[in-house]
């Protein structure tokens, strides 16, 4: 008789610790999946507030740029004094130092790459960028720079939300089946395949007979054949210096058959 498979968690519980002029922005960490995830000890996360390491009255973490121009830039001090405070407790607490990452335009960009990369630290400081962005001599203290895309957003806080989000369904227990977290998109170099669920007709448009068919073997090549073809025609720089070998070929004609019989399908319902 088989032996009942044991779950076995994380070695360690990752922390996040989050800099940032708005520690409330954070309270959608508390729910979903991540939120579960917290509350069985696989990962915690702290906000703190930037502001209270300011010096002044004021608590003022920002001023104008030297030489002039538009808007305001985040002050050395505090942000310097917030990563230093973090690192001095994880000390006392004989803990490794956190890799501290700091969200601005001008860092790396973010991929699935970076955040398997960061999901295997012990401890994260993510460090909020606001108005024009840091002080340079404050980058000093960071480890990495990162960016979310080249868009332009008005803080750090929603793309450290995102990362977060990103990194932490990578820790081991985190997400309930396990083999989510690689047959989705990126995860593989591509994009996700086309998904489909009850009812089998929805408004006199049905599922592909081969994932009712009940054949494995040939739903995990419609899927990767799919998964090519929506990479080719939507994010083809994916594939940029990737060869494709004579099966993947055939997977993109068997893609882009079932494609056309699907949307000459639709167009002729339309029709009617």
């Amino acid at each position: 008789m088989n032996e009942p498979v044991q779950e076995t968690g994380p070695a360690r519980a990752m922390d996040v610790h989050i800099l940032t002029l708005f520690p409330e922005f954070f309270s959608a960490l508390t729910v979903s999946v991540l939120g579960r995830a917290r509350d069985r000890g696989l990962w915690r996360y702290e906000a703190v507030d930037i502001r209270s390491f300011a010096t002044d009255k004021h608590k003022t973490a920002d001023d104008t740029p030297y030489g002039g121009g538009a808007g305001m830039v985040m002050k050395p001090g505090p942000v310097v004094e917030a990563i230093e405070d973090v690192q001095r407790r994880r000390a006392t607490e004989g803990l490794p130092p956190a890799c501290v990452v700091a969200l601005t335009p001008s860092g790396e960009v973010f991929s699935q790459a970076v955040a398997r990369e960061l999901s295997q630290r012990d401890a994260l400081v993510l460090v909020c960028g606001r108005y024009e962005g840091f002080d340079e001599r404050a980058l000093t203290w960071v480890d990495r720079q990162i960016s979310l895309g080249d868009f332009v957003m008005t803080g750090g806080e929603p793309a450290a939300l995102a990362m977060i989000d990103a990194i932490v369904r990578l820790i081991p227990g985190v997400l309930g089946n396990a083999e989510s977290a690689e047959d989705e998109s990126f995860a593989a170099g591509l994009l996700e395949y086309p998904h489909y669920t009850r009812p089998a007709d929805f408004r006199g448009m049905g599922v592909p007979d081969v994932l009712t068919s009940g054949d494995h073997g040939k739903i995990a090549r419609w899927r990767r054949a799919m998964a090519l073809l929506r990479t080719l025609e939507r994010r083809p720089d994916l594939l940029e210096g990737l060869t494709l070998d004579d099966d993947a070929r055939r997977m993109l004609e068997e893609a882009r058959a079932w494609r056309d019989e699907q949307s000459g399908g639709n167009s002729a319902q339309e029709g009617e």
